[in-house]
């Protein structure tokens, strides 16, 4: 075959050059075509008023044409295949456009919670606590009185005393909150490459802005649940690392003893979820035996903590201390053989930020919750839900709270769920709907628990990012109609979420989202937790 196109077909005009190429493409394609037919019906050829002979001849005459085309080539025999010039053969790319779109991005508590304007640099409230007669911090006085009662009215720090015929003062508990306002942001870029190689498949700007938006909604959800402040701004401040212990046993079902004899070096950290751990607590040795495995304790907890991190080496030292795994509970199983690689323990906590506020979980396991429960063992399989019957009565007695939802992580609503199920001795109701009666469905589940103290069934609700172990007990509105309390819970920003597109300084397009505010707990004493909850 020419090397030239020009030689091959002679001429040198384009128009006539690009008119001959093309016609020579579309008659190797239909004499192909042809001989392919011809080849699968060779009894139909008259049928198409085809001669048998002329079409041989064809044939070999296209043959002759295609050894010509791949003179020189590598291609066995001179005959294309699916695979053969080109691994990938010379077929269409079959993309589907545009890319699916699959990361989770659930934001339950953000959906939910009011968000409120805010202004300045941090929100303050002024709270009455208690009264007279609230039970909440004040002593009870016995309103009774005659015609000679006389009571001190003089004012605080006068030099004489005045006595009048009145009832008794009562008296207040207040305090004045200020939380304040925190930066937030998340940024991402696109390059000029990036956005002008995807054109015909996909927006890619539209899509790093949609992207940049889920994230900035994923990092608030977390922060509203799992987020600790430092102490510098009122919060609660960084986790404190545990003290643990260990011992050795013999492995049992389901767990991989050590395969010799060794000494095993353990540390471990108080878990704060997303956003980090508390720093790592001394490192403590074990000794084993063949078949055996090392069970690790907290001995003495870091309050609040969502559960432990636990690290291990057959050197001691923190930089060869190698991640386990995580237990929602107080103990862990540490199985052979020994780690080697992976994570390392460190002293450095990450479990607060000086840039950040206190979520759901630091509240409700902190100082001012109003119920705090660390079970370190599963729900009672005696009498399931007695856990949070007792947690319910806690809250009214302290401050006639009637909680409206309780928190679970997906496998500890499975295990309570479970118990109630199958616990002969428990009473539970089945609600089937009008459309349901005369089927069948296999399996229940427990979707809420009465409070058997007010009588209010609470939702059981599983919240997707709750580490295993922990449960918060939530209240979002008060049994009080005059509070002015409208939510318990709420975000409060002077600048709800805003993306900013940077000017283009290289060749790219970058881009921020920014908000400026708070998450606050008006009555943190109407919500509770009960954490250390053993996996099942």
């Amino acid at each position: 075959m020419a090397n030239n196109s020009a030689e091959m077909f002679g001429t040198n005009d384009p128009k006539e050059l690009a008119l001959r190429t093309d016609a020579f493409n579309e008659a190797i394609s239909k004499s192909l075509q042809s001989a392919d037919m011809a080849q699968a019906t060779p009894n139909t050829n008259k049928s198409f008023g085809l001669d048998p002979v002329s079409i041989g001849n064809q044939i070999a005459a296209q043959r002759e044409i295609l050894k010509d085309i791949t003179v020189g080539s590598t291609v066995s025999g001179g005959i294309y295949t699916a695979g053969s010039p080109i691994g990938s053969g010379i077929v269409p790319f079959d993309l589907e456009a545009p890319a699916k779109y699959l990361a989770p991005r659930p934001t339950p508590l953000r959906n939910k919670m009011p968000r409120l304007k805010g202004s300045g640099t941090s929100h303050r409230y002024k709270r009455i606590t208690a009264i007279t007669g609230s039970g909440t911090g004040q002593g009870d006085i016995h309103p009774g009185l005659s015609e000679i009662t006389q009571n001190n009215f003089a004012p605080a720090g006068a030099s004489q005393s005045l006595y009048y015929a009145r009832g008794s003062k009562i008296a207040y508990t207040g305090d004045d909150k200020i939380v304040p306002y925190y930066q937030f942001g998340l940024s991402d870029s696109v390059s000029w490459a990036a956005q002008y190689a995807g054109q015909g498949f996909q927006d890619i700007r539209s899509l790093s802005a949609q992207s940049l938006l889920y994230s900035s909604m994923l990092m608030e959800e977390k922060m509203m649940l799992m987020g600790r402040g430092a102490t510098g701004g009122g919060f609660v401040g960084a986790l404190t690392a545990p003290t643990i212990t260990l011992s050795a046993r013999a492995a049992t079902t389901g767990e991989t003893g050590f395969a010799s004899t060794g000494t095993l070096y353990v540390a471990a950290t108080a878990d704060a979820g997303s956003f980090g751990q508390s720093a790592a607590s001394a490192i403590v040795s074990q000794a084993w035996t063949a078949g055996q495995v090392i069970v690790a304790t907290v001995s003495v907890p870091s309050v609040g903590a969502l559960g432990y991190r636990f690290y291990s080496g057959t050197v001691s030292g923190l930089t060869t201390q190698f991640y386990n795994g995580r237990s929602g509970s107080n103990t862990f199983v540490i199985s052979g053989p020994a780690l080697t690689s992976g994570a390392v323990a460190t002293a450095v906590d990450t479990s607060s930020y000086a840039q950040g506020y206190d979520g759901i979980m630091a509240i409700v396991t902190g100082a001012d919750s109003g119920y705090r429960k660390v079970l370190n063992s599963t729900f009672s399989g005696t009498s399931p839900g007695a856990e949070f019957q007792t947690c319910f009565s806690a809250l009214y007695d302290a401050v006639k709270a009637d909680p409206d939802e309780i928190l679970f992580n997906g496998a500890d609503r499975k295990q309570i769920s479970e118990l109630l199920k199958n616990n002969s001795s428990t009473n539970y109701r089945l609600t089937l709907q009008q459309d349901e009666v005369g089927n069948a469905v296999i399996g229940s589940v427990i979707t809420a628990i009465q409070n058997e103290v007010t009588g209010k069934v609470v939702p059981m609700t599983v919240h997707p990012w709750m580490p295993q172990g922990n449960t918060a007990v939530l209240s979002y509105q008060l049994p009080i109609p005059d509070s002015q309390v409208s939510n318990v819970w709420t975000s409060v920003n002077v600048q709800d979420y805003t993306g900013i597109n940077w000017p283009v300084t290289q060749f790219e397009y970058e881009t921020s989202s920014y908000w400026y505010g708070t998450f606050l707990c008006y009555a943190p004493a109407w919500n509770g937790s009960i954490t250390g909850i053993t996996a099942a």
